[in-house]
């Protein structure tokens, strides 16, 4: 009679690993175009501000389109599946 090995298994735990990494994969490139978008356009916008002598403005226009940009191409990844 042979035994049924029920404990932890490396290999299926690798494998569960590499499904949840390759699922979670365009959700989190996504996630960080969001936090790029964000710093990008505010420091654009802050960059603005120190040119042009507008502070705050120009800073706080520049957060929002960041995340109006990054939110658009976050929702965009996450439901065209």
């Amino acid at each position: 009679m042979v035994k049924k090995q029920s404990g932890f298994s490396f290999r299926r735990s690798a494998q569960s690993f590499q499904d949840n990494v390759r699922r979670a994969g365009p959700a989190a490139g996504a996630s960080y175009t969001l936090i790029g978008a964000i710093i990008l356009l505010g420091g654009i916008g802050y960059a603005v501000d120190q040119w042009r002598g507008t502070a705050p403005w120009g800073l706080f226009i520049g957060l929002s389109l960041g995340l109006i940009v990054g939110f658009y191409e976050l929702a965009k990844i996450v439901w065209h599946r």
